[in-house]
């Protein structure tokens, strides 16, 4: 099948099932973003607002922003906010602990994140980054632990080089200063960067640690009690997800019409979100766009748990829920 035969199919399985549900009243939702609400990382879940998605859906979404993945999902488990966004692996970082929330769709096949270095610093693959100063968002969020993930597949610890929290903003500026040499970048961070003049090399992490894309988080409880506002949110963020696979440019000019702060950024929007549509949204065959793979989610535990980046597993079936997604 060729690839505008295989996006056409995508968006026909995403469509075909909300088409058969009757209208309802509209059920209120908060979610809660990892980071800023700005974040192109996010344009499917504005999106499917701007298209009105959510309202087909029968739910109504409201928008908040956490500071980091693993607060997120803290949040989502006490109840502070009913879902939320972080990676594929944050559930098991957090639940180990206590907070029972887990990945209920996974928006893309690949990993979110990957290392920007400076050419000029003249790192030329992980082991290189020893003695570097790399930036994450904070200590909390899930990017901070796919590093550790990397750093360990490669036999480096945290300590072998400075990891330093410097905020969403810290994670651009600082680059394009000079003040890092590398960051643990999404795909809008690289291009910012990029696009000010600063040539950067791209270290994938797909084929060195499976770490995953971004990821739609539920409790326990919310997925008990309210099952059907949570699928919903699911149905309307993945039928947005396969809008941008399709046609960015398009996702791109709805998504800036929407947002009257973004006027004459449709260029840079769509260059960001063909970057998405090309290495962190298409699912990996056999799967589906939206759904977890139990046997990589294992991979990344037991890795996580012989490395000391977490201390205790939790088994993978509390990790991930697929039943949202069709």
């Amino acid at each position: 099948m060729n690839p505008a035969a295989t996006r056409r199919a995508l968006l026909a399985s995403l469509l075909a099932a909300p088409a058969l549900r009757p209208a309802r009243a509209a059920e209120a939702v908060s979610y809660l973003f990892p980071a800023p609400a700005s974040l192109p990382a996010f344009v499917p879940h504005h999106l499917a607002a701007a298209r009105g998605y959510f309202a087909q859906e029968g739910v109504a979404v409201t928008f908040r922003t956490g500071r980091g993945g693993a607060d997120v999902a803290k949040q989502v488990a006490v109840g502070n906010a009913d879902l939320g966004g972080g990676v594929g692996e944050t559930a098991m970082i957090v639940r180990a602990n206590g907070p029972a929330v887990r990945g209920v769709a996974l928006l893309g096949g690949h990993s979110l994140y990957s290392i920007a270095v400076r050419r000029a610093a003249g790192i030329g693959g992980i082991a290189a980054l020893r003695g570097r100063r790399v930036g994450v968002i904070s200590y909390q969020d899930t990017g901070y632990y796919a590093l550790l993930g990397v750093l360990a597949a490669n036999g480096l610890k945290k300590t072998d080089l400075h990891i330093e929290a410097v905020g969403n903003a810290g994670m651009t500026q600082l680059m394009i200063a000079g003040s890092l040499d590398a960051i643990m970048a999404v795909p809008e961070w690289s291009d910012a960067v990029a696009n000010a003049g600063v040539p950067l090399d791209t270290i994938s992490i797909d084929t060195v640690f499976p770490a995953m894309a971004q990821a739609i988080l539920a409790s326990d409880d919310i997925i008990r009690q309210r099952p059907t506002a949570v699928a919903g949110v699911v149905r309307a963020v993945l039928h947005a997800v396969a809008d941008c696979i399709a046609d960015p440019d398009a996702a791109a000019r709805d998504y800036v019409a929407a947002a009257p702060q973004l006027q004459g950024r449709e260029d840079a929007i769509a260059r960001i979100l063909r970057r998405y549509a090309a290495d962190v949204y298409p699912p990996v065959p056999p799967l589906t766009l939206g759904r977890f793979d139990p046997a990589r989610l294992a991979a990344v535990q037991k890795f996580y748990l012989a490395n000391g980046i977490i201390q205790t597993a939790v088994p993978v079936a509390e990790l991930y829920s697929n039943a949202f997604v069709g």
